[in-house]
């Protein structure tokens, strides 16, 4: 847009070379938004170069008339109209040497004129008025810095003064009357100092190894750091000028130094700033709008996908991909940057920075610096603070203890685990952040004050998603709440609404019968009293809305299932808006039996044997790279690898435990069936690598998961869909890849064997077995004459 503005004034450039002028002055997004908002409602100001205008579309106009731009204006003086070549500016306006002098009474002749200088005390002066010293500079301030280290060697002292302010006689004689009015600014005071040459000067005789110069310290943090900002009269450090800058940003509450200003003037933090909509873009990796964390040739890439050098990291000794810690220099992993343990040498549970992954060491015991590691003013612990108050831990107490503490200031007992497990989670800022979703303080702050039971029943008054379902499953793995059946209630519930959505009353009793005294009661048979699976409850779904749409049709048709006949049904069965015709087959042959329908038949439909293709010789080369490949995620290969080798399914790998796997006499065996199945050496390093460190999604309410393959959700494992999804991003077809290991395993093993090793029913062994054409009659001969 600003090209194609500048390009409609200026005719003689081209529009690359425009272009090029644009980005170089335009820099990021948010400054190119503001420079084209002031050009599209004042395009004049490239003809005229008027202001107020900001000091951006100055410096567009100066440097396009580099470029050899003829119809640009430069930028003119707001007062005489002289054309600039360089910009100086007060406020929004442009002025020239001239009109911007400053005019004032000199103390000297007492003439109104422009200021040229000022004296030794900072009083105005004339230029035919100077302060005139015709002492050395070198000999007044060798003598004041004798006065404090005698001895002191003048070559030293006259070297630093010049590189204090080169090329600046007048300013170093400012530095000199300053230094010999206040020689204390030399011994720890040099934060009164009036010129800010003279923190160099300092700096250049301590590093010359003067005796009895003191550098500094910032008389707001007291550290000894690099002081040049003023403030009431003192010079400070960087963190502290920006700490008095705090604001309180419009959108996340925060307070920090405003890193810009929405069009309203109000403050925006750099977070806010950078998360802003406007300032995305399209990832060329991912295809996602995300911040841009890089650029290349072809396009920005965010944060998630930037490439990583592929590096041994210093820790864990992988080669994988690593980012350099900013404390040691060394390469370090994603999964060593993420995982917190407990150091060697204070103990406490923190992010390793340096040792091994057997002798982790924190950060603070890496480097006790006093600048990086601040002691909290609460607990005392060293922590990166990054602004004035309590560290990230003690933020999270407290707010804990403002959600749950009841009028009396008391916790319930109920929730006293529930309460220490958020406060001890590994993550005190993810914490934060979960507390701050949704309604998740208000359901947590109405359970602690009693004004909402804490029970599954209350939770279930409000509304259903996935914030509601994570705070149950908080609440049910820190022993809040008792454990249920979450697939079963969320079917019951579905039942509930698809049957009241139906139009007719006989087709609602009908659908209450088939779903209540078959698909429910039938799934409460085979759980057997375990937890419904995800597949489970996705079938039991499938059937009754297949149900649904049959009955629907059937009303639409002015028929019932009493009335209907094999020829309507036919007629259904071929019309183009069929769904899910193979599970209503089930619910005709229930009604069928259920005398409810007696004209109507629907076979059901026979497996014979596999439908897609299969490439053997893709799956073994699956899985040789998932086998040597270590930048894949070690969990990833583990399951990727099972679903290759041992046919298992997503909904089956989600559910192993670490009891699943066991090892003795020096071999790693994993339970998939009745039999115990002995893993090769890397797939066995590869599951006792997991169950060792193994981490969940899940860093509220953490407690010590069963599962191999933790989830999302605390004491929950993870969800079959999310393990299929990983597995497709590893390139691995799922029905295709099981098939092609269950139609191999069926050639090599009899089907009894094949039903107790990977745990499938023998009946479906079976069937694969005659698919694969193995004849293993001769084997169970055999196994019959056996003798005992």
């Amino acid at each position: 847009m600003i090209t194609d503005l500048v390009a409609d004034v200026e005719k003689e450039l081209g529009a690359e070379t425009i272009g090029d002028v644009v980005t170089a002055v335009a820099g990021g997004r948010a400054k190119s938004r503001r420079l084209a908002e002031v050009l599209a409602m004042r395009p004049a100001v490239l003809t005229d170069g008027r202001s107020p205008a900001p000091r951006a579309i100055g410096d567009l106009l100066i440097e396009l008339r580099k470029a050899g731009a003829s119809a640009i204006s430069p930028p003119v003086c707001v007062e005489c109209g002289k054309k600039l070549r360089t910009l100086q500016r007060q406020g929004r306006d442009w002025y020239c040497s001239v009109c911007r002098q400053e005019t004032s009474e000199c103390v000297a002749c007492g003439n109104v004129r422009r200021v040229g200088f000022r004296d030794r005390t900072g009083l105005p002066r004339c230029k035919m008025c100077p302060d005139s010293d015709d002492r050395d500079p070198v000999e007044v301030i060798y003598a004041v810095i004798t006065g404090i280290t005698p001895g002191a060697d003048r070559d030293v002292i006259a070297d630093a003064l010049l590189q204090s302010a080169p090329q600046r006689p007048t300013y170093r004689q400012r530095l000199v009357w300053a230094l010999e009015e206040n020689p204390r600014l030399l011994t720890g005071e040099g934060y009164l100092a009036p010129h800010r040459a003279i923190l160099r000067f300092i700096e250049l005789l301590h590093e010359a190894g003067v005796t009895g110069i003191v550098p500094p310290a910032c008389p707001r943090c007291h550290r000894v750091v690099r002081i040049d900002k003023p403030l009431d009269g003192q010079r400070v450090c960087r963190n502290c000028i920006a700490k008095s800058r705090f604001e309180e940003c419009v959108r996340c509450g925060a307070r920090r130094e405003p890193a810009t200003r929405d069009a309203q003037g109000r403050p925006l933090c750099p977070s806010c700033l950078v998360r802003d909509p406007a300032n995305r873009e399209t990832c060329i990796v991912c295809g996602e709008s995300r911040v841009v964390n890089s650029r290349t040739a072809e396009g920005p890439i965010c944060p998630n996908c930037r490439p990583l050098p592929i590096l041994i990291c210093s820790i864990c000794g992988r080669t994988a991909p690593c980012t350099l810690s900013k404390l040691t220099g060394l390469a370090r992993c994603g999964g060593c940057d993420r995982r917190p343990a407990h150091c060697i040498i204070c103990g406490r549970l923190r992010g390793i920075h340096s040792g091994t992954a057997d002798s982790p060491v924190c950060g603070p015991c890496t480097k006790p610096d006093a600048e990086l590691w601040q002691p909290c003013p609460t607990c005392g612990q060293a922590e990166r603070l990054h602004a004035p108050g309590p560290c990230p831990r003690c933020i999270l107490k407290q707010r804990l203890h403002e959600l749950f503490a009841d009028d009396t200031g008391a916790i319930s007992p109920k929730l006293q685990a529930l309460h220490d497990a958020l406060a001890s989670t590994e993550r005190a800022g993810t914490a934060m952040r979960w507390l701050s979703k949704g309604i998740v303080s208000t359901v947590l702050s109405d359970l602690g004050s009693g004004r909402r039971p804490l029970t599954h029943e209350a939770l279930d008054e409000l509304p259903a998603g996935k914030v509601v379902e994570h705070i149950r499953s908080v609440l049910v793995a820190t022993g809040a709440l008792p454990k249920r059946d979450e697939q079963m209630v969320r079917l019951e519930r579905h039942v509930k609404d698809l049957v009241a959505s139906h139009a007719t009353a006989e087709g609602r009793k009908i659908l209450q019968r088939y779903a209540t005294w078959h698909l429910l009661r039938r799934l409460r048979r085979r759980s057997r009293g375990k937890e419904t699976t995800h597949y489970q409850l996705t079938v039991a779904r499938q059937h009754l809305r297949a149900a649904v749409y049959l009955l629907n049709w059937l009303a639409g048709q002015n028929l019932t299932l009493a009335t209907c006949r094999q020829t309507d049904l036919e007629r259904w069965m071929t019309s183009d808006d069929v769904r899910l015709r193979q599970e209503a087959g089930h619910f005709v042959r229930w009604a069928l039996s259920q005398k409810i329908t007696r004209a109507l038949t629907f076979p059901a439909e026979r497996w014979n044997g596999p439908s897609q293709p299969m490439d053997d010789e893709a799956r073994w080369a699956t899985a040789r790279r998932l086998l040597h490949n270590d930048t894949v995620k070690p969990e990833d290969r583990l399951a990727g690898l099972l679903l290759l080798l041992y046919a298992q399914w997503p909904a089956a790998i989600s559910r192993l435990t670490v009891n699943h796997i066991e090892e003795t006499d020096g071999a790693v065996r994993i339970h998939l069936g009745a039999v115990p199945v002995e893993l090769p050496a890397l797939v066995a390093e590869l599951a006792l690598q997991q169950v060792a460190a193994r981490r969940s999604h899940a860093v509220l309410g953490r407690t010590d998961s069963p599962w191999l393959f933790p989830g999302g959700q605390p004491g929950r494992p993870i969800s079959a869909w999310a393990m299929g999804e990983r597995l497709r991003k590893l390139g691995i077809r799922l029905a295709e890849a099981r098939s092609t290991a269950l139609f191999q395993l069926a050639t090599e093993l009899p089907a009894a064997v094949l039903a107790r090793t990977l745990g499938i029913d023998i009946t479906v062994a079976v069937k694969w077995q005659r698919a694969a054409a193995g004849d293993w009659a001769a084997y169970a001969a055999e196994v019959s004459r056996r003798q005992p």
